[in-house]
């Protein structure tokens, strides 16, 4: 049997690797994969194939935000194969302490960084499909002058408040909007 290249044995694993959105995001909502995942999918062919798989990261800038490189490599011991992921550290990020957020950044570029080498498609993946929880607030509707919010706008123009601040919030009626501009 003729050996195989490390191009021809990565291939191999790209075209069959399975990985299961095994983790769970209760804030949005969303199954998703992990670094964890991808490298656990990988170990069958490790061995069968006579390959390693490791990820090396490394700090590429600091300012005006740090900035990580992630790179995956595939190697048969004598040639290698890497794919890399960019990702920022978000050092503003609410909630987290600072080894958190540099943890949650080396996890993206990890899980980036094995996808590029896997040619995992996520493309349907949590962040592709996903808002964070920010979906855009529905506008209340303002169509009656006897609705509490039409006495507040009345209050808001007569103390030098712009129409176009209430029509951000609000959805209004022609009737409402010419009542408003009247004032």
């Amino acid at each position: 049997m003729e050996k195989q290249t490390l191009n021809q044995k990565l291939a191999s694993i790209q075209t069959r690797f399975k990985s299961k959105k095994s983790r769970f995001n209760s804030f949005g909502r969303y199954n998703f994969r992990s670094a964890e995942d991808i490298l656990e999918a990988t170990k069958p062919f490790l061995l069968e194939l006579g390959v390693s798989v490791t990820v090396n990261e490394s700090l590429i800038a600091t300012d005006p935000f740090p900035i990580m490189e992630s790179k995956a490599t595939i190697t048969d011991g004598t040639d290698a194969i890497h794919a890399t992921a960019v990702v920022g550290v978000d050092l503003d990020q609410k909630g987290m302490q600072m080894p958190q957020k540099f943890g949650s950044s080396s996890s993206y570029g990890k899980k980036y960084s094995l996808g590029n080498l896997f040619l995992i498609d996520d493309t349907a993946d949590s962040d592709a499909t996903n808002a964070h929880g920010k979906a855009p607030k529905a506008k209340n509707t303002l169509t009656s002058e006897k609705d509490p919010a039409y006495s507040k706008a009345v209050e808001f123009i007569k103390k030098g408040g712009k129409l176009d601040a209430i029509k951000a919030k609000y959805n209004i009626s022609k009737d409402i909007e010419t009542k408003l501009t009247t004032l």
